[in-house]
Protein backbone atom coordinates (compact mmCIF):
# COMPACT_ATOMS: atom_id res chain seq x y z
CA UNK A 1 0.00 0.00 0.00
CA UNK A 2 1.24 3.57 -0.94
CA UNK A 3 -0.23 6.39 0.03
CA UNK A 4 0.71 9.99 -0.80
CA UNK A 5 -0.76 13.62 0.71
CA UNK A 6 -1.04 15.49 -2.57
CA UNK A 7 -3.82 14.20 -4.91
CA UNK A 8 -2.32 13.71 -8.96
CA UNK A 9 -4.88 16.27 -9.78
CA UNK A 10 -3.52 18.56 -8.13
CA UNK A 11 0.71 17.44 -9.39
CA UNK A 12 -0.72 17.91 -12.88
CA UNK A 13 -2.28 21.58 -12.44
CA UNK A 14 1.21 22.45 -11.27
CA UNK A 15 2.79 20.97 -14.07
CA UNK A 16 0.73 22.82 -16.60
CA UNK A 17 0.57 26.26 -14.99
CA UNK A 18 3.23 27.96 -16.74
CA UNK A 19 6.00 28.55 -14.45
CA UNK A 20 8.69 26.21 -15.79
CA UNK A 21 10.41 25.66 -12.17
CA UNK A 22 7.56 24.69 -10.79
CA UNK A 23 6.18 22.25 -13.60
CA UNK A 24 9.62 20.92 -13.29
CA UNK A 25 9.44 19.99 -9.57
CA UNK A 26 6.02 18.52 -10.50
CA UNK A 27 6.79 16.53 -13.19
CA UNK A 28 9.82 14.78 -11.05
CA UNK A 29 7.40 14.04 -8.24
CA UNK A 30 5.19 12.26 -9.98
CA UNK A 31 8.14 10.38 -12.40
CA UNK A 32 9.42 9.66 -8.63
CA UNK A 33 5.86 8.16 -7.23
CA UNK A 34 5.78 6.16 -10.49
CA UNK A 35 9.20 4.58 -9.27
CA UNK A 36 8.44 4.02 -6.39
CA UNK A 37 5.10 2.09 -6.50
CA UNK A 38 6.22 0.18 -8.84
CA UNK A 39 9.40 -0.83 -6.52
CA UNK A 40 7.43 -1.73 -3.56
CA UNK A 41 4.62 -3.08 -4.95
CA UNK A 42 5.24 -5.38 -1.82
CA UNK A 43 5.78 -4.33 1.43
CA UNK A 44 7.66 -6.00 4.41
CA UNK A 45 6.97 -7.03 7.35
CA UNK A 46 7.10 -4.30 9.81
CA UNK A 47 10.32 -3.52 11.70
CA UNK A 48 10.53 -3.97 15.63
CA UNK A 49 12.38 -2.48 17.95
CA UNK A 50 10.97 0.80 19.10
CA UNK A 51 9.12 3.88 18.69
CA UNK A 52 10.32 5.44 16.16
CA UNK A 53 13.27 6.41 13.49
CA UNK A 54 13.93 9.64 11.18
CA UNK A 55 16.27 9.17 8.44
CA UNK A 56 17.85 11.92 5.94
CA UNK A 57 17.63 11.13 2.19
CA UNK A 58 19.80 14.02 1.35
CA UNK A 59 17.93 15.25 -1.34
CA UNK A 60 18.58 11.60 -2.84
CA UNK A 61 15.94 8.51 -3.61
CA UNK A 62 17.84 5.89 -1.43
CA UNK A 63 14.98 4.64 1.32
CA UNK A 64 15.48 4.83 4.49
CA UNK A 65 18.88 7.26 4.05
CA UNK A 66 20.86 8.16 7.34
CA UNK A 67 19.47 7.84 10.97
CA UNK A 68 19.74 11.49 12.42
CA UNK A 69 17.27 11.03 15.05
CA UNK A 70 15.35 8.24 16.84
CA UNK A 71 12.93 8.23 19.84
CA UNK A 72 14.08 9.51 23.22
CA UNK A 73 16.60 11.62 21.30
CA UNK A 74 16.59 15.48 21.79
CA UNK A 75 15.64 17.83 19.21
CA UNK A 76 18.23 18.17 16.53
CA UNK A 77 18.66 21.77 13.86
CA UNK A 78 16.59 20.28 11.12
CA UNK A 79 12.70 21.76 11.15
CA UNK A 80 11.81 18.66 9.02
CA UNK A 81 12.90 16.16 11.39
CA UNK A 82 11.64 17.66 14.69
CA UNK A 83 8.50 17.99 12.91
CA UNK A 84 7.93 14.44 11.55
CA UNK A 85 9.06 13.65 15.32
CA UNK A 86 6.25 15.19 17.15
CA UNK A 87 4.20 14.34 14.66
CA UNK A 88 4.64 10.62 14.72
CA UNK A 89 5.15 10.56 18.85
CA UNK A 90 1.35 12.41 18.57
CA UNK A 91 0.22 9.99 16.28
CA UNK A 92 0.87 6.89 18.24
CA UNK A 93 -0.27 8.55 21.56
CA UNK A 94 -2.90 9.55 19.81
CA UNK A 95 -3.51 6.18 19.02
CA UNK A 96 -2.48 4.57 22.29
CA UNK A 97 -5.58 6.35 23.56
CA UNK A 98 -7.74 4.33 21.13
CA UNK A 99 -5.68 1.01 22.79
CA UNK A 100 -3.41 0.76 19.57
CA UNK A 101 0.23 -0.26 20.25
CA UNK A 102 1.42 1.68 16.98
CA UNK A 103 -0.02 1.28 13.53
CA UNK A 104 0.11 -2.57 13.83
CA UNK A 105 -0.91 -3.12 17.16
CA UNK A 106 1.88 -5.10 17.98
CA UNK A 107 4.43 -2.20 18.92
CA UNK A 108 6.12 -1.90 15.38
CA UNK A 109 8.66 1.04 14.94
CA UNK A 110 7.42 3.51 12.99
CA UNK A 111 10.10 4.69 10.09
CA UNK A 112 10.33 7.89 8.14
CA UNK A 113 12.63 9.59 5.92
CA UNK A 114 12.21 13.44 5.25
CA UNK A 115 14.17 15.27 2.44
CA UNK A 116 13.40 12.75 0.00
CA UNK A 117 14.48 14.13 -3.04
CA UNK A 118 14.65 17.63 -4.43
CA UNK A 119 11.73 19.90 -4.92
CA UNK A 120 8.98 16.85 -4.15
CA UNK A 121 5.73 17.57 -3.87
CA UNK A 122 4.24 14.51 -1.74
CA UNK A 123 4.46 12.74 1.15
CA UNK A 124 3.25 9.02 1.70
CA UNK A 125 3.01 5.92 3.07
CA UNK A 126 4.46 3.45 1.27
CA UNK A 127 3.66 0.14 3.01
CA UNK A 128 6.54 -0.09 5.82
CA UNK A 129 7.73 3.87 6.17
CA UNK A 130 6.52 7.09 5.96
CA UNK A 131 8.43 9.33 3.27
CA UNK A 132 8.16 13.29 3.32
CA UNK A 133 9.44 15.70 0.79
CA UNK A 134 10.32 19.54 0.95
CA UNK A 135 7.65 20.98 -1.39
CA UNK A 136 8.50 23.08 -4.49
CA UNK A 137 9.15 26.14 -2.75
CA UNK A 138 6.57 27.83 -4.99
CA UNK A 139 3.40 26.19 -3.88
CA UNK A 140 4.07 23.72 -1.42
CA UNK A 141 5.97 24.15 1.39
CA UNK A 142 7.39 20.94 3.49
CA UNK A 143 5.21 18.42 4.08
CA UNK A 144 6.57 18.06 7.63
CA UNK A 145 4.69 21.20 8.73
CA UNK A 146 1.40 20.75 9.00
CA UNK A 147 1.09 17.42 11.80
CA UNK A 148 -2.11 16.67 10.51
CA UNK A 149 -0.51 15.73 6.78
CA UNK A 150 1.93 12.87 9.31
CA UNK A 151 -0.95 11.55 11.41
CA UNK A 152 -2.63 11.47 8.15
CA UNK A 153 -0.04 9.35 6.17
CA UNK A 154 0.74 7.22 9.42
CA UNK A 155 -3.26 6.74 10.00
CA UNK A 156 -2.99 4.83 6.28
CA UNK A 157 -0.99 2.09 7.97
CA UNK A 158 -3.48 1.65 10.80
CA UNK A 159 -6.73 1.56 7.96
CA UNK A 160 -3.63 -1.11 6.60
CA UNK A 161 -3.46 -3.34 9.95
CA UNK A 162 -7.21 -2.85 10.27
CA UNK A 163 -10.07 -3.10 7.75
CA UNK A 164 -8.04 -2.87 4.90
CA UNK A 165 -10.00 -1.21 3.10
CA UNK A 166 -10.47 -1.78 -0.97
CA UNK A 167 -9.24 1.36 -2.62
CA UNK A 168 -11.95 1.66 -5.31
CA UNK A 169 -15.03 3.55 -4.84
CA UNK A 170 -16.67 4.03 -0.96
CA UNK A 171 -14.34 2.09 0.40
CA UNK A 172 -11.52 3.47 -0.98
CA UNK A 173 -13.20 6.73 -0.24
CA UNK A 174 -13.73 5.54 3.06
CA UNK A 175 -10.21 4.99 3.77
CA UNK A 176 -8.71 8.27 2.40
CA UNK A 177 -11.73 9.77 5.12
CA UNK A 178 -10.71 7.77 7.91
CA UNK A 179 -6.71 9.70 7.41
CA UNK A 180 -8.07 12.64 7.17
CA UNK A 181 -10.98 12.35 10.35
CA UNK A 182 -7.59 11.10 12.54
CA UNK A 183 -5.44 13.81 11.23
CA UNK A 184 -7.53 16.08 12.38
CA UNK A 185 -8.20 14.44 16.09
CA UNK A 186 -4.74 14.79 16.19
CA UNK A 187 -4.58 18.38 14.66
CA UNK A 188 -7.12 19.24 17.02
CA UNK A 189 -5.34 17.19 19.84
CA UNK A 190 -2.53 19.36 19.46
CA UNK A 191 -4.26 22.61 19.37
CA UNK A 192 -6.63 22.08 22.78
CA UNK A 193 -9.49 22.54 20.54
CA UNK A 194 -12.73 21.12 20.72
CA UNK A 195 -15.08 20.29 18.08
CA UNK A 196 -16.98 23.06 17.64
CA UNK A 197 -13.95 25.74 17.84
CA UNK A 198 -11.86 23.77 15.15
CA UNK A 199 -11.59 24.96 11.88
CA UNK A 200 -11.71 21.64 10.51
CA UNK A 201 -9.14 22.00 7.64
CA UNK A 202 -6.96 19.25 6.56
CA UNK A 203 -2.91 20.68 5.75
CA UNK A 204 -3.63 23.93 6.67
CA UNK A 205 0.15 25.50 5.99
CA UNK A 206 1.38 23.00 3.35
CA UNK A 207 0.45 26.10 0.47
CA UNK A 208 3.09 29.14 0.57
CA UNK A 209 1.72 32.76 0.18
CA UNK A 210 0.60 33.55 -2.44
CA UNK A 211 -1.39 30.36 -3.25
CA UNK A 212 -5.60 31.34 -2.98
CA UNK A 213 -6.34 27.95 -0.54
CA UNK A 214 -6.55 28.14 3.15
CA UNK A 215 -5.46 23.44 3.15
CA UNK A 216 -5.65 21.09 0.78
CA UNK A 217 -9.42 20.08 2.18
CA UNK A 218 -12.28 21.18 4.24
CA UNK A 219 -13.91 18.67 6.32
CA UNK A 220 -16.83 20.50 7.11
CA UNK A 221 -17.23 22.59 3.95
CA UNK A 222 -15.94 19.88 0.95
CA UNK A 223 -14.63 22.10 -1.70
CA UNK A 224 -13.70 25.48 -0.72
CA UNK A 225 -10.22 24.50 0.30
CA UNK A 226 -9.19 26.44 -2.16
CA UNK A 227 -9.78 28.04 -5.93
CA UNK A 228 -6.49 29.09 -7.27
CA UNK A 229 -4.88 29.61 -10.89
CA UNK A 230 -2.15 27.25 -10.82
CA UNK A 231 -3.80 24.30 -8.97
CA UNK A 232 -7.96 24.43 -9.65
CA UNK A 233 -10.38 24.53 -7.63
CA UNK A 234 -11.05 22.05 -4.63
CA UNK A 235 -13.42 19.59 -6.00
CA UNK A 236 -14.31 17.70 -3.24
CA UNK A 237 -17.96 16.82 -2.79
CA UNK A 238 -19.65 16.92 0.49
CA UNK A 239 -23.18 15.20 -0.20
CA UNK A 240 -24.31 12.04 -1.91
CA UNK A 241 -26.70 14.53 -3.85
CA UNK A 242 -23.31 15.32 -5.78
CA UNK A 243 -21.80 11.88 -5.47
CA UNK A 244 -19.56 11.56 -8.44
CA UNK A 245 -19.42 8.03 -10.29
CA UNK A 246 -16.67 7.42 -12.26
CA UNK A 247 -14.00 5.17 -13.37
CA UNK A 248 -11.08 7.41 -12.80
CA UNK A 249 -9.25 7.87 -9.72
CA UNK A 250 -10.47 4.37 -8.08
CA UNK A 251 -13.50 5.48 -8.46
CA UNK A 252 -13.88 9.16 -7.09
CA UNK A 253 -11.98 8.47 -3.77
CA UNK A 254 -10.31 11.20 -3.25
CA UNK A 255 -13.58 13.18 -4.62
CA UNK A 256 -15.96 11.40 -2.42
CA UNK A 257 -14.12 11.27 0.69
CA UNK A 258 -15.07 14.75 1.21
CA UNK A 259 -18.84 13.30 2.11
CA UNK A 260 -17.96 10.80 5.57
CA UNK A 261 -15.56 13.93 6.33
CA UNK A 262 -18.34 15.93 6.60
CA UNK A 263 -20.49 13.42 8.41
CA UNK A 264 -17.36 13.14 10.80
CA UNK A 265 -17.84 17.12 11.57
CA UNK A 266 -21.26 16.88 11.77
CA UNK A 267 -21.08 13.80 14.24
CA UNK A 268 -18.06 15.59 16.09
CA UNK A 269 -19.74 18.53 16.60
CA UNK A 270 -23.43 16.78 17.78
CA UNK A 271 -21.35 14.82 19.70
CA UNK A 272 -20.11 17.44 21.43
CA UNK A 273 -16.77 17.88 23.73
CA UNK A 274 -13.17 16.91 21.65
CA UNK A 275 -13.46 15.01 18.38
CA UNK A 276 -10.87 12.52 19.73
CA UNK A 277 -12.06 11.80 22.81
CA UNK A 278 -15.68 11.81 21.24
CA UNK A 279 -16.15 11.16 17.78
CA UNK A 280 -12.65 9.42 17.28
CA UNK A 281 -13.01 7.03 19.58
CA UNK A 282 -16.70 6.12 17.97
CA UNK A 283 -15.02 5.86 14.60
CA UNK A 284 -11.78 4.00 15.24
CA UNK A 285 -14.91 1.93 17.07
CA UNK A 286 -15.87 1.71 13.59
CA UNK A 287 -13.21 0.60 11.95
CA UNK A 288 -11.46 -2.20 14.28
CA UNK A 289 -15.01 -3.66 14.28
CA UNK A 290 -14.62 -6.43 11.70
CA UNK A 291 -15.71 -4.00 8.80
CA UNK A 292 -15.53 -5.81 5.28
CA UNK A 293 -12.89 -5.02 3.17
CA UNK A 294 -15.27 -3.68 0.62
CA UNK A 295 -17.77 -1.92 2.94
CA UNK A 296 -19.33 0.67 1.69
CA UNK A 297 -20.30 4.47 3.19
CA UNK A 298 -24.03 3.13 4.51
CA UNK A 299 -22.13 0.14 6.19
CA UNK A 300 -19.42 2.67 7.55
CA UNK A 301 -22.39 4.44 8.70
CA UNK A 302 -24.37 1.43 10.35
CA UNK A 303 -21.09 0.64 12.16
CA UNK A 304 -20.31 4.08 13.84
CA UNK A 305 -24.00 4.26 14.98
CA UNK A 306 -23.47 0.39 16.57
CA UNK A 307 -20.77 1.90 18.58
CA UNK A 308 -22.12 5.65 19.25
CA UNK A 309 -23.71 4.38 22.69
CA UNK A 310 -25.80 6.88 23.64
CA UNK A 311 -24.45 9.05 20.94
CA UNK A 312 -26.18 6.80 18.33
CA UNK A 313 -29.08 9.02 17.15
CA UNK A 314 -26.72 12.09 16.63
CA UNK A 315 -24.08 10.02 14.48
CA UNK A 316 -27.13 8.54 12.50
CA UNK A 317 -28.17 12.26 11.81
CA UNK A 318 -25.00 13.01 10.75
CA UNK A 319 -24.92 10.67 7.93
CA UNK A 320 -28.59 11.39 7.23
CA UNK A 321 -27.44 14.60 6.74
CA UNK A 322 -24.95 13.93 3.75
CA UNK A 323 -27.43 11.57 2.30
CA UNK A 324 -25.92 8.51 3.66
CA UNK A 325 -28.81 6.57 5.21
CA UNK A 326 -28.79 3.36 3.41
CA UNK A 327 -27.54 1.27 0.33
CA UNK A 328 -25.24 3.96 -0.47
CA UNK A 329 -23.54 2.23 -3.28
CA UNK A 330 -23.88 3.66 -6.48
CA UNK A 331 -23.74 2.41 -9.62
CA UNK A 332 -20.74 2.49 -11.58
CA UNK A 333 -20.16 5.05 -14.79
CA UNK A 334 -20.86 4.08 -18.07
CA UNK A 335 -17.97 4.72 -20.24
CA UNK A 336 -18.18 7.07 -23.63
CA UNK A 337 -17.15 4.93 -26.77
CA UNK A 338 -14.01 6.16 -27.95
CA UNK A 339 -14.21 6.61 -31.84
CA UNK A 340 -12.85 4.35 -34.16
CA UNK A 341 -9.70 6.23 -35.05
CA UNK A 342 -9.13 7.89 -31.75
CA UNK A 343 -6.85 6.71 -29.52
CA UNK A 344 -7.41 8.01 -25.22
CA UNK A 345 -5.58 7.87 -22.29
CA UNK A 346 -6.53 9.28 -18.76
CA UNK A 347 -4.68 9.34 -15.78
CA UNK A 348 -6.11 10.05 -12.24
CA UNK A 349 -5.62 9.20 -8.47
CA UNK A 350 -2.59 10.23 -6.52
CA UNK A 351 -3.62 11.78 -3.81
CA UNK A 352 -4.98 15.04 -4.66
CA UNK A 353 -7.11 13.34 -7.54
CA UNK A 354 -6.14 15.37 -10.64
CA UNK A 355 -6.71 14.19 -13.76
CA UNK A 356 -4.75 14.20 -17.52
CA UNK A 357 -6.56 13.63 -20.46
CA UNK A 358 -5.16 13.13 -24.18
CA UNK A 359 -6.49 11.87 -27.08
CA UNK A 360 -4.43 11.26 -30.67
CA UNK A 361 -6.23 10.69 -34.13
CA UNK A 362 -5.01 8.17 -35.95
CA UNK A 363 -6.24 9.93 -39.24
CA UNK A 364 -4.80 12.91 -38.58
CA UNK A 365 -2.15 14.42 -39.60
CA UNK A 366 -0.55 14.50 -35.76
CA UNK A 367 3.59 13.51 -35.71
CA UNK A 368 2.34 10.99 -32.62
CA UNK A 369 0.66 9.17 -34.84
CA UNK A 370 3.02 6.32 -36.25
CA UNK A 371 4.36 5.21 -32.72
CA UNK A 372 0.45 5.13 -31.62
CA UNK A 373 -0.39 2.88 -34.28
CA UNK A 374 2.10 0.27 -33.58
CA UNK A 375 1.56 0.61 -30.34
CA UNK A 376 -2.34 0.00 -30.38
CA UNK A 377 -1.57 -2.86 -33.03
CA UNK A 378 0.61 -4.65 -30.42
CA UNK A 379 -1.44 -3.78 -27.28
CA UNK A 380 -4.39 -6.04 -27.24
CA UNK A 381 -6.77 -3.89 -24.34
CA UNK A 382 -9.48 -6.54 -24.21
CA UNK A 383 -6.92 -9.29 -22.78
CA UNK A 384 -5.80 -6.80 -20.04
CA UNK A 385 -7.34 -7.82 -16.69
CA UNK A 386 -8.32 -5.01 -13.95
CA UNK A 387 -6.21 -4.78 -11.02
CA UNK A 388 -7.42 -3.60 -7.50
CA UNK A 389 -6.66 0.05 -6.62
CA UNK A 390 -3.96 1.05 -4.07
CA UNK A 391 -4.30 4.26 -1.63
CA UNK A 392 -2.83 7.14 -3.89
CA UNK A 393 -1.33 5.17 -6.87
CA UNK A 394 -2.30 6.52 -10.09
CA UNK A 395 -4.70 4.85 -12.42
CA UNK A 396 -4.50 4.62 -16.14
CA UNK A 397 -7.67 4.07 -18.64
CA UNK A 398 -7.15 3.14 -22.27
CA UNK A 399 -9.56 3.35 -24.96
CA UNK A 400 -9.61 2.40 -28.79
CA UNK A 401 -12.69 2.15 -31.08
CA UNK A 402 -14.86 -0.52 -28.94
CA UNK A 403 -11.78 -1.47 -26.47
CA UNK A 404 -11.02 -0.20 -23.26
CA UNK A 405 -8.49 -1.05 -20.37
CA UNK A 406 -8.24 0.31 -16.84
CA UNK A 407 -5.17 -0.41 -15.16
CA UNK A 408 -2.84 0.88 -12.02
CA UNK A 409 0.87 2.48 -12.79
CA UNK A 410 2.65 -1.09 -10.76
CA UNK A 411 0.78 -3.12 -13.83
CA UNK A 412 1.74 -1.13 -16.78
CA UNK A 413 3.49 -2.74 -19.29
CA UNK A 414 6.20 -1.37 -21.46
CA UNK A 415 4.06 -0.96 -24.10
CA UNK A 416 1.42 0.39 -22.11
CA UNK A 417 3.76 3.25 -20.30
CA UNK A 418 5.07 4.29 -23.27
CA UNK A 419 1.42 4.63 -25.29
CA UNK A 420 0.42 6.63 -22.08
CA UNK A 421 3.42 8.98 -22.00
CA UNK A 422 2.87 9.60 -25.73
CA UNK A 423 -0.84 9.96 -25.89
CA UNK A 424 -0.31 12.39 -22.42
CA UNK A 425 2.83 14.02 -23.64
CA UNK A 426 4.66 13.55 -20.89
Amino acid sequence: MTCHFIPGYLLERLVEAGDDTLAACARRTVLLDERIRSQRATAPSPAKGGAWQIHDAQNGTALPGKLVRSAGDPEVGDAAVNEAATGITETLALFRDFGRDSFDDRGALVLATVHYEQGYDNAFWDGSQLVFGDGDGIVFDRFTKPIDVVGHELSHAVTQFTADLTYQGQSGALNESLSDVFGACLKQRRLHQNAEAADWLVGEGIFLPGVNGRALRSMSEPGTAYDDARIGKDPQVGSMADFVVTTDDDGGVHVNSGIPNRAFAIAARAVGGESWSGAGRIWYAALTSGLDKDSDFATFAAATAAAAGEHSAAVGDAWAQVGVTGGGTAAPATPSPAAGTVVSVARTGGIAGLTKEGVVDLESDDPRVPEVRDLVRRIDLRSLTPDSGRPDRFVYRFRHASDEAQVSETALTPELRRLARIVLEE
